[in-house]
């Protein structure tokens, strides 16, 4: 037999969320009625303008090809007007975007292009998996910084990690606003982190995943914003969320021309590109479907003010993001010992409730769960019910 000892595979854990999905499955084969609030799957159909683009394109039996794999021209070349629309940011189509097969794609191979098993590099933690396991994947050392209510008590942290790491790290991966702890920043923020950035010459790493998707007048603004900020920095952006289209697999990577250069080189060794007709598809998305991603937008509002107002009401106490999908939710003070992987399987085996547990996402999370508003307001509203039954309960 072959030596079965897989190097890169045996550095990541367990996936905590496949103990959930398991759960489900199993308490679905007994009949039971499971609400599931776990992955951030949009549960929506994709805005009809772009299904229709995709069908008129793919009738085009020239579009079934190999594409590009750094994007159709025409595709980033949108990408560059929507950075100057919602931003006001030039950008160089050519050398400075690049799309990619969804971002976590994007983000798990700049580190692979980028980082060695000698580099450090820095991660917000609680975080979504792949900024943290991106960089392990890849070989380098992961060195998590715990979120802060106080952004500016975060920054310092960071900058005291820098100063006192045996050797300066590479790479500072951030997200905001953030997965899964709905956490958001100002242009403000962005400016420290960049100022941070050059002082040390760190390469700065932006999920802009929740642009779109957000609330109370509250606007999410992009690094590149900063002024000098291309110098140091690159953002990533799905299509997913903001139009519904995450079996699709869109995104892109933009800013600094040495990171970009370096996704695109890797990406033409490992893929062939997003197949045409949803670049084409992507196209029409980005230059044409502003509104439908407003009325995106409105429903996750809806479903958050469902969801907040009803745990609230019950005496589950959770505040009302300002922006992404997500509701995160500190676990009850009665059960908070138990931690939030043991806390969602009685979710689920009491209430019928699927979340994700907190922990999924770094052990800063582990006193909390996380909601994702996939579920319609009726569905919401049943799920809280179960919820306050179980709360009520003594176990």
């Amino acid at each position: 037999m072959p030596d079965q000892h897989f190097t890169n595979a045996e550095k990541l854990p367990p996936y905590i969320f496949a103990q959930i999905n398991a759960l489900k499955s199993e308490a679905r084969s007994k009949g039971e009625d499971i609400i599931d609030f776990g992955m951030g799957n949009p549960d929506q159909p994709t805005p009809s303008p772009i299904v229709e683009k995709l069908i008129e394109t793919v009738k085009n039996s020239a579009t079934h090809r190999y594409s590009q794999s750094a994007g159709l021209p025409k595709l980033r070349k949108a990408i560059k007007d929507w950075y100057m629309r919602k931003f006001n940011v030039q950008l160089d189509s050519n050398s400075e975007v690049v799309t990619c097969m969804g971002s976590k794609e994007g983000i798990a191979h700049l580190a692979l292009a980028t980082l060695s098993n000698e580099d450090n590099v820095l991660v917000q933690s609680p975080t979504y998996p792949i900024h943290s396991y991106g960089v392990v994947i890849a070989g380098a050392n992961l060195q998590s910084i715990s979120l802060k209510e106080n952004l500016d008590d975060f920054l310092i942290d960071v900058e005291e990690n820098i100063i006192n790491s045996p050797k300066k790290p590479k790479m500072i991966i951030i997200n905001f606003p953030s997965n899964p702890t709905t956490q958001t920043v100002t242009l403000d923020f962005l400016k420290k982190i960049v100022e941070i950035g050059k002082k040390y010459d760190i390469w700065i790493i932006h999920d802009l995943a929740y642009a779109d998707i957000v609330f109370d007048g509250y606007q999410a603004p992009s690094i590149l914003q900063v002024e000098g900020a291309k110098d140091i920095a690159v953002e990533f952006f799905t299509l997913s969320k903001s139009y519904n289209m995450p079996g699709w697999r869109v995104g892109f990577c933009c800013g600094n021309q040495d990171l970009v250069q370096a996704l695109t080189k890797i990406k033409s060794y490992m893929d062939y590109g997003t197949f045409t007709p949803i670049q084409v598809a992507a196209i029409k998305a980005i230059n044409e479907c502003d509104e439908e991603v407003n009325q995106i937008c409105k429903m996750y509002e809806s479903r958050r003010d469902e969801l907040c107002n009803g745990l609230n009401r019950i005496g589950w106490d959770v505040e009302k993001p300002l922006a992404t999908m997500f509701v995160w939710a500190k676990i009850p003070e009665n059960y908070i010992d138990l931690g939030s992987l043991e806390f969602s399987k009685l979710l689920i085996k009491h209430a019928q409730v699927a979340v994700s547990p907190g922990a999924g996402f770094g052990i800063d999370g582990d006193n909390y769960v996380r909601f994702s508003l996939i579920e319609n307001e009726h569905r919401t509203r049943q799920a809280v019910r179960g919820i306050k039954n179980f709360l009520s309960m003594e176990i």
